[in-house]
């Protein structure tokens, strides 16, 4: 029994930052306009670097996006997938834990663009590469 626990939780625990997308545009039940929305998803246990991928996220969009999140141009969401809330919108996403979206939304219709890969090999171990690409994702989807 004991090592049915142990294999359980080392299991649990090499899924713990990884995600599933199909990279695939949707359409939303109810979109508000055109706008840019950076979508941080993480669980309750939050490994050092999940913790840098919203830190460094927030940075770029408080520094160099304040006035677009004022206006509504650029929209910040953190989701806790292990609420309810947070749960549905993971579904939707097909994400199973920490994971990072820049999407455009433009008349009514999403283009995701997933840069969990990137966020994970960077935001922690070179944080202003990922800064700077991060801000130029944004700065495209803008466009």
């Amino acid at each position: 029994m004991q090592k049915l626990l142990i294999l359980l939780l080392l299991v649990t625990g090499l899924a713990a930052c990884s995600s599933k997308t199909d990279g695939a545009a949707t359409q939303a039940e109810s979109p508000t306009g055109d706008r840019v929305e950076v979508v941080y998803f993480h669980g309750a246990q939050r490994c050092p670097t999940c913790q840098a991928i919203e830190k460094c996220t927030r940075e770029v969009i408080d520094a160099e996006f304040a006035d677009e999140l004022k206006s509504g141009k650029v929209v910040f969401k953190v989701v806790d997938i292990s609420t309810s809330e947070g749960e549905s919108l993971a579904d939707r996403y097909e994400v199973t834990w920490s994971s990072l979206f820049v999407n455009k939304w433009k008349d009514g219709n999403e283009r995701r663009n997933d840069m969990t890969d990137f966020a994970f090999g960077n935001a922690r171990s070179n944080p202003d590469e990922f800064k700077a690409e991060l801000a130029d994702a944004i700065r495209k989807m803008l466009e």
